[in-house]
């Protein structure tokens, strides 16, 4: 059997061997379908030749002229400098300091050799203002040898992202073999007429031609901003592919069987004629929502999004409920121990009386001791099980799992998630999913990345929180702000002091946790201070916010390890160093740490002056908006879906070239032709799923 283009080997190309293959396979290309969607990151305009007296700092651009001069000055650090003047002038009639100089820091003796007076060079590169004249650094150079002069770009130049030890004429050599190979055997259209048609938008093939080789009158700003009908035509192709992939896996969970959860609703009328609070409009439609799912005998798979003090633990419990009631077990999962703790605690406190003792499991629970929780587990006598990675360890046998809720779902891998589903399949039925996250996910995104999930928002606060004070404080300020710390402390109220850094490293940012945390202790005499960051054991960690939970610790200073946390309604004033590196929405899940309590709350975002116009831009929003959809719209559009999303996970969606705010017309065409594809062109789905998404159609199935 012949293999289309895009599965072929990037083997097949000439100046590609073992050495080549592995750089490659770096950024994720093995194939030639991956090397042709393997995009520029920008363009330059190479057709353009500038007399040396027209240069300004700035101008990217071909320049000509002779070698006047040329030596190596010694320094700190040796560079090869050459200076550049008119072709038709004599070496020794220039004055110092005009023309153009290049300064090289890398070089071989060879290539110095190579720069003698007199010779004819062109060189490409971007013109910059040195100290004594303009200059370029490392320009591209190619010497006139006899009467032609080198040749100028044809088309836009692309640079592509790449990696050591692969320079852009590489790219551009491997590219242009792709193309000539895209020529004769182009690429399978999989996406009818009927659905591109009437969009516009040319064939694939096309559309690749032209994004690897731009004619001259491309608009540039069109390619940069994703506007161009090239790039619309392969964004809007990835989306139909995510869409169909994510349809097929709603379509296939619908076929599955679960067990249908119809208590005779006595339990959950008491848990909440018990509440001590009353449930907003917005729970109660959510709650309606997951009990009417819950009541089928198809297995729920919703996402419950809410934003930070929303209010989706007592859903989570109401539905929990609704499963013991039926005769069945819940399990709830959330990533750390401290935050499965805390979940245990709600919930124990909220069904002590209807006659339920939630059981928790975790790490640090060994022996006996955990003998005997897994023996409540395997007889059905522990009804709610809450538990973290620890859930899931093969020792863990359910007697009848009906509902799995994954707390903050983007913290788990997939196959975390799926070796959960799996304990509780048992005679052909599939427990019921509710999947929970106080990331606030636009509309535009979610549509994207959870179009075989049904989607169930609190779009409301409880009454009697009061919104957060947020203030942005320059750093010189500093001593005010610890002033402040120490009065907030000594006055009973309890503060989290943040500690951000640039380099994500755990080790850096607990070095400046630690420091942070000395230089405090010395100044507030009296203020219990303590200290959590990444390089702590969970154990660890989780022991002092514990203590700082239960009030035996006045000041937290933190790395954003803290973002998903406990719940302490004493804490009433934040400090967040630095905010201008973090992204809005963690900004906005941080600051939600405080303000649990009645008491006014503050965050205080202490950072470092300048501002660049886009920090200054995204703290102005956090200070002005405290609604978290709103505020990840905003983050979405200045950072992209993976960045809103946090560290991106293996098995997790990942969109290569679509982005969803830019995007977003072409979402619901998208869906259209999703599921034209499904109804009239089923031989196409695979090939087009096997194109955009490899291996990792199973990101979904959990």
């Amino acid at each position: 059997m012949i293999r289309p283009l895009e599965q072929l080997s990037l083997a097949i190309l000439k100046g590609v061997g073992p050495r080549q293959l592995k750089r490659l396979e770096r950024l994720g290309l093995r194939t030639l379908g991956d090397l042709l969607f393997h995009l520029p990151l920008r363009y330059q305009d190479r057709s353009r030749l500038t007399p040396l007296a027209d240069l300004y700092p700035g101008l990217e651009t071909w320049v000509e002229g002779q070698i006047l001069e040329s030596g190596i000055a010694a320094g700190r650090k040796r560079t090869l400098k050459v200076w550049l003047g008119p072709v038709d002038l004599q070496p020794g009639q220039m004055a110092f300091g005009q023309g153009l100089l290049l300064r090289f820091f890398h070089f071989s003796a060879q290539q110095a050799a190579a720069f003698k007076p007199g010779e004819r060079l062109y060189c490409y590169g971007e013109v910059r203002l040195g100290p004594q004249s303009l200059e370029m650094i490392h320009p591209e150079c190619r010497f006139q040898r006899g009467q032609n002069p080198p040749p100028l770009g044809a088309h836009l130049t692309p640079v592509y992202p790449s990696t050591e030890g692969f320079s852009q004429r590489q790219w551009w050599a491997l590219i242009e073999q792709a193309l000539a190979l895209l020529k004769t055997q182009p690429l399978a259209e999989l996406l009818p007429p009927e659905v591109l048609e009437p969009l516009g938008l040319p064939g694939l093939s096309a559309a690749l031609a032209l994004i690897h080789r731009p004619p001259l009158n491309t608009p540039l700003a069109e390619l940069a901003e994703g506007r161009h009908p090239a790039i619309q035509r392969l964004a809007f192709e990835e989306l139909v592919a995510h869409q169909t992939s994510l349809r097929r896996l709603r379509h296939t969970a619908r076929q599955q069987s679960a067990p249908a959860l119809r208590g005779d609703g006595s339990l959950v009328a008491r848990l909440r004629a018990s509440l001590p609070f009353q449930l907003t409009a917005a729970q109660e439609r959510v709650i309606a929502e997951i009990a009417a799912d819950l009541g089928q005998s198809r297995p729920m798979r919703r996402l419950l999004q809410g934003d930070v003090g929303s209010g989706k633990t007592i859903v989570a419990a109401l539905a929990a409920v609704q499963t013991v009631e039926s005769g069945l077990q819940a399990a709830l999962m959330a990533p750390t121990e401290l935050l499965a703790e805390q979940h245990q605690r709600n919930l124990a406190k909220w069904l002590a009386p209807l006659g339920i003792a939630p059981v928790l499991l975790a790490g640090r629970h060994k022996g006996r001791e955990r003998e005997l929780r897994l023996q409540a587990i395997a007889s059905g006598e522990a009804q709610i099980v809450v538990g973290t990675h620890a859930l899931i360890q093969e020792d863990v046998v359910f007697r009848g799992l009906g509902l799995i809720i994954i707390d903050e779902q983007h913290r788990f891998g997939v196959h975390q998630r799926l070796k959960l589903r799996e304990k509780g399949r048992t005679q052909g039925l599939h427990p019921h999913q509710l999947i929970m996250t106080a990331t606030p996910i636009p509309r535009s995104l979610a549509m994207t990345l959870y179009a075989d999930l049904d989607l169930s928002v609190i779009d409301s606060l409880p009454p009697g929180r009061t919104p957060v004070i947020t203030r942005a404080i320059p750093d010189t300020r500093r001593d005010e702000v610890i002033e402040r710390v120490r009065v907030a402390c000594l006055s009973g109220r309890q503060a989290y002091w943040v500690c951000t850094l640039i380099e994500e490293s755990e080790v850096l940012s607990a070095q400046a946790a630690e420091e942070t945390a000395r230089a405090l202790q010395a100044r507030l005499q009296g203020v219990r201070v303590g200290l959590v960051h990444g390089r702590l054991k969970a154990q660890e960690r989780d022991s002092v916010m514990g203590e700082f939970a239960a009030g035996r610790l006045d000041l937290l200073v933190a790395t954003t390890v803290i973002e998903v946390g406990v719940d302490v309604p004493n804490a009433s004033l934040m400090i967040i160093e630095n905010p201008e590196r973090l992204g809005l929405a963690q900004l906005h899940q941080l600051r939600g740490r405080v303000g649990r309590g009645a008491v006014e709350s503050y965050c205080l975002l202490l950072y470092h002056p300048p501002l660049s116009e886009i920090a200054r831009e995204r703290l102005a929003i956090i200070r002005n908006l405290n609604d978290g959809f709103a505020i990840a719209e905003r983050d979405l559009a200045i950072r992209g879906a993976g960045e809103l999303l946090g560290t991106r996970q293996t098995g997790s969606v990942q969109l290569r070239i679509a982005q969803p705010l830019r995007d977003h017309s072409l979402i619901a065409p998208a869906q259209r032709a999703a599921d034209l594809l499904l109804e009239r062109y089923p031989g196409r789905v695979q090939p087009l799923i096997e194109r955009w998404l490899g291996g990792r159609e199973h990101y979904g199935g959990v």
